[in-house]
């Protein structure tokens, strides 16, 4: 019942509770990977309301940042049981931009899934994102663009990696409003995610 709590919870976007529960779950002596499934769960059910209609980029963003808070309360309890986690992911938004709403969510979501995550933030150099990808051995980076005057830097990102030698080892996938499959191609990345869902779906593809 703790568990279906967790994720009806989520579903509700009731943080203080949801907060609470967690808590109360693991000085159960709850698996903390049970807790992590139950808010897996929640998350899918959210994107499956996002992309149905029913749910809105508002309940998208509230529910990143419950999972967020849940998430900051079990974290401890799956790296001290092992948590058989993937990743790490990187994500940043590129030199330039400040937008972080989508980055955010994606960020939640993947955390949701299993995924280990390496946020470098908002208007993050291409330095910044080679050299943490080395330091952490990522295996994919996710870069956030949502300005047209900005969207080059992805290509900058991509000849950094390739002049690291180091492109060949790291998958790149970008996001962003004025984004596509296509331009993200020309601008060197991997893949394309049109939203969070897609995100998430694609970079778990990657990761395998």
């Amino acid at each position: 019942m703790a568990l279906e709590r967790i994720t009806q919870l989520l579903l509700e976007l009731d943080s203080d509770n949801l907060v609470g529960q967690v808590r109360s779950s693991l000085e159960s002596h709850v698996d903390p990977q049970d807790v992590l499934d139950a808010l897996t769960r929640g998350m899918d059910l959210i994107g499956k309301r996002y992309e149905s209609g029913e749910y809105f980029l508002t309940e998208l963003v509230l529910a990143g940042e419950t999972m967020k808070d849940a998430f900051e309360i079990l974290k401890p309890h799956l790296t001290a049981t092992g948590g058989g986690r993937k990743g790490p992911v990187i994500l940043a938004t590129v030199k330039g931009d400040n937008h972080d709403i989508g980055k955010n969510i994606l960020n939640s979501m993947l955390v949701s899934a299993g995924i280990d995550v390496i946020d470098l933030g908002v208007d993050c150099p291409a330095e910044k994102i080679v050299g943490s990808a080395k330091d952490h051995g990522a295996k994919v980076i996710g870069l956030s663009s949502l300005l047209t005057t900005t969207m080059n830097e992805i290509a900058t990102v991509h000849e950094s990696l390739t002049k690291e030698n180091i492109r060949n080892n790291v998958k790149l996938i970008v996001g962003g409003a004025p984004l596509s499959l296509e331009l993200a191609k020309e601008f060197g990345a991997d893949d394309y995610g049109a939203d969070a869902m897609e995100g998430v779906r694609k970079i778990r593809d990657l990761l395998e």
